[in-house]
């Protein structure tokens, strides 16, 4: 196989959803078909002693929450599948929108008992601005569910797009019967005793047998189900593929992840639908996938994944070419050749070492601190430079210092490490040294992470003291030096980790007053890694 063919069999998707919604599950559901893994895990412990594959971090199996992002790798009916399974909380958001900026589509879960939640609609609208192709599974159809013309017209207002149905729910709850597929006009009956371990055997049915269906369903539900699919038929929107591809139409799917129905259904219409790696988009240009030049961006920063190894794995979206192991391949940002050192491919924590890998791959490798998230690495023939990758404000701020004086050295290197990762952002005071570090986080369970981290991974307790400031303002252009800005009382010049100048404020009124007493001062809520 040629490396056109191998990018074009490429699919590389992220997991998106609110928390407990069941995208763990569902992601865990794709590896069992894909032959990844043996046995689902249990994320919070119930079913079995097993935690979810994709959850690595030792936090993530006590809480039983996503922490930080998954990357996981797996083959199934000639596609080779690259899967970035997201956090859900709120509290990580930051991880979730550098991953998208990985990912070529995202499947999107939803309670079918909640609808969209306030995590979902923040996250689709981050893949709206980049025009992602979204795919909708409204999980959870085994128990009582909302009336899904309901949850349809909700996807359609708060997200301005269109969506369509590729099967129908029978039923919810006790009486989920299973589902409708539209198109080849066949009926998935639901069986929760076998669950999903068997092949489900679609039973073709059209919706005027009317023996066949109340032998199946019931007369009740079956003239329910005609009802609906007359209705869908007649006023729902046409089926598009390039307006799905284009981020226009949502194709909808209902099944319940944990007992693995509409599972299967779901993953082979949606690598049908789905489109092989697409073109990036540079600084003055975009990339071609199918050139023959090696090009990838940093879109992730993680340390410790392996406790054994102590390392740092930097993760890359591969954007064209094929990578090659042991060639030297030019580092944009530091201006150099480097070898990509033991280039990996990951089952979340898991890694086995590879000799190339093509567009629409993740890849990781080993960063012994040269890497910052959105650097690009590309052949020496190309040098272009991919579009950054913004880091956004938070809005919790705590001062933290370490507990024993003797461990400096840990210290130092564990928040240097955490903060080059860039889901917590860490600042200091101008020539003020690492004695007190200022910590901003987009959501306050973030502070729990760091303190474990530390104490965990590099043997360090802290003390921490949460700061009153709610804003921070990255300076873009200033007319003086800042420690010579007019700045309200209540606002604190620092740096961050590369030496950026910035501005922290308790409300918006300072940020205002600040602007308005110094004349041609720039202010931005956020920072772009160029």
């Amino acid at each position: 196989m040629n490396s056109n063919q191998e990018i074009e069999r490429r699919r590389t998707f992220a997991i998106i959803s609110h928390p407990d919604a069941g995208k763990t599950t569902l992601t865990e559901k794709f590896l069992l078909y894909g032959g990844a893994i043996q046995l689902a895990g249990s994320v919070k412990g119930k079913a079995t002693a097993r935690h979810a594959v994709s959850d690595w971090m030792e936090l993530e199996k006590q809480r039983g929450i996503s922490i930080t992002s998954s990357v996981m790798q797996f083959e199934y009916e000639g596609f080779c599948i690259n899967i970035l399974d997201t956090p859900g909380h709120q509290d990580f958001s930051e991880d979730t929108y550098r991953t998208l900026m990985a990912a070529d589509s995202a499947v999107m879960v939803i309670d079918a008992a909640k609808g969209i939640e306030p995590q979902t609609r923040k996250l689709f609208k981050i893949c709206a601005m980049r025009h992602i192709p979204i795919f909708t599974f409204i999980n959870k159809l085994d128990r009582e569910a909302r009336d899904p013309f309901e949850l349809m017209e909700e996807l359609e207002n708060e997200f301005g797009i269109g969506t369509y149905p590729v099967n129908w729910p029978i039923g919810c709850g006790v009486d989920f019967k299973g589902v409708f597929d539209r198109d080849r006009r066949e009926i998935l009956a639901f069986q929760d005793y076998h669950r999903g371990q068997n092949k489900i055997k679609p039973i073709e049915c059209d919706l005027d047998d009317v023996e066949t269906l109340d032998a199946l369903i019931g007369q009740r539900m079956r003239a329910k189900l005609q009802e609906d699919i007359e209705l869908l038929d007649g006023a729902g929107y046409e089926f598009d593929l390039a307006d799905v591809r284009a981020g226009a139409l949502s194709p909808v799917f209902f099944g319940s992840a944990l007992t693995n129905f509409g599972v299967e259904p779901f993953l082979e219409n949606f690598l049908r639908m789905t489109t092989p790696p697409l073109p990036r988009q540079t600084a003055e240009d975009e990339v071609d996938p199918f050139a023959p030049e090696f090009s990838a961006f940093v879109f992730k920063i993680q340390a410790n994944m392996n406790k054994a190894h102590r390392d740092r794995i930097a993760f890359m979206r591969i954007c064209s070419g094929t990578f090659k192991r042991d060639r030297e391949y030019f580092h944009v940002q530091g201006g150099k050749m480097i070898k990509l050192a033991q280039p990996q491919q990951m089952m979340a924590q898991e890694r086995a070492i590879i000799n190339e890998a093509f567009a629409g791959d993740i890849i990781g490798v080993f960063d012994p601190g040269i890497f910052s998230i959105g650097d690009t690495v590309c052949d020496p023939k190309m040098k272009v430079r991919f579009e950054g990758i913004p880091t956004f404000a938070p809005e919790h701020f705590s001062v933290i210092s370490q507990v024993d004086t003797m461990k400096r050295k840990q210290f130092t290197k564990g928040v240097t490490q955490i903060a080059q990762e860039g889901a917590i952002q860490m600042f200091h005071a101008p020539n003020s040294g690492m004695e007190e570090i200022i910590v901003g986080a987009v959501g306050v369970l973030q502070f729990e992470v760091l303190e474990y981290r530390l104490k965990n991974e590099y043997n360090c307790d802290i003390r921490r003291r949460d700061l009153s400031y709610s804003y921070i303002r990255w300076i873009e252009q200033t007319p003086k030096k800042p420690d010579e800005l007019n700045l309200a009382s209540d606002t604190r010049w620092v740096q961050d980790f590369q030496g950026k100048d910035l501005l922290l404020f308790n409300n918006e009124w300072s940020i205002r007053w600040v602007e308005q007493k110094n004349e041609g001062l720039e202010l931005s809520e956020f920072s772009r890694n160029w």
